[in-house]
């Protein structure tokens, strides 16, 4: 595993991304994951296997493609995507050998703190809003896994000027130079709720689209991937998902029944 120290620069800013020795070490209350049912930190619990395949497709789609910058995102809000995007980052956390960043760009709906149950007045939204460039005060890293949190806490600000300028284009590039051991996740806002995902999408190498069942129509579905094309979506996600697949382990969001994962893609 890699835990070096990453310096990058651009034209527009020099970002440094920081280590996991860095950034300040968090032990999350497994009652709080409980509660907010991230279970992917545990393998031996019955609802995490399938994250754990989720994981294990995924990761061997990014890396045949060379992939390094993942978005997770939904048609509209509601589906679930910030729940995936909580269990399948402690899943990634699980593999050996690797480093597992994850943003919260969805700032107007910040969650990834609430799911872990992180608290602070630093977030990911004052380092886009340029009013840090330090992304050590806000990472934190989560004690006993490879998994590095940089969440947003509840703000007001305008998130078109911080994910549309320079600035966001120099940090996504300072990304991309993280050696390959590293794999970097991030939530991203829903497609239909403003033009951010849009924005978002445009920077990133694919994203995962999670939809809803019985609530994100066929249409909905096929605009949002049109809206974010051409970006590749490198699979799909149908959450809260009630049959056909006889699965005693499955997990739903929201309540406790069946949960599957399905990629639209074949490899």
């Amino acid at each position: 595993m890699s835990d070096q120290i990453v310096s990058t620069r651009t034209e527009a800013a020099a970002f440094r991304i920081p280590s996991q020795s860095e950034v300040a070490l968090f032990t999350p209350e497994w009652q709080v994951l409980e509660d907010n049912h991230v279970v992917g930190f545990n393998s031996r619990h019955v609802s995490s296997r399938p994250f754990s395949l989720l994981r294990s497709q995924l990761v061997k789609r990014m890396k045949a493609r060379g992939h390094k910058l993942l978005g997770v995102t939904s048609p509209a809000p509601g589906a679930g995507k910030s729940f995936l995007t909580a269990n399948l980052a402690a899943t990634l956390s699980r593999l050996p050998n690797h480093v597992v960043h994850v943003f919260d760009l969805d700032i107007r709906r910040a969650s990834l703190a609430a799911n872990f149950g992180l608290t602070g007045e630093i977030g990911l939204e004052r380092f886009l809003n340029s009013e840090t460039d330090d992304l050590r005060a806000i990472g934190r890293h989560v004690d006993g896994t490879n998994l590095i949190l940089y969440p947003c806490f509840p703000n007001n600000m305008e998130t078109m000027p911080l994910l549309a300028g320079e600035r966001f284009a120099a940090f996504i590039q300072s990304l991309r130079t993280l050696p390959d051991d590293h794999l970097v996740l991030f939530d991203m806002p829903p497609v239909f709720a403003n033009d951010d995902a849009m924005v978002v999408a445009s920077q990133i190498d694919a994203y995962l689209m999670v939809i809803e069942q019985g609530r994100n129509s066929q249409r909905q579905v096929s605009d949002a991937i049109r809206l974010l094309d051409p970006v590749e979506c490198i699979g799909s996600v149908l959450n809260r998902y009630d049959g056909g697949v006889g699965d005693p382990y499955g997990y739903s969001y929201g309540s406790y029944g069946k949960y599957t994962d399905y990629f639209s893609k074949g490899d």
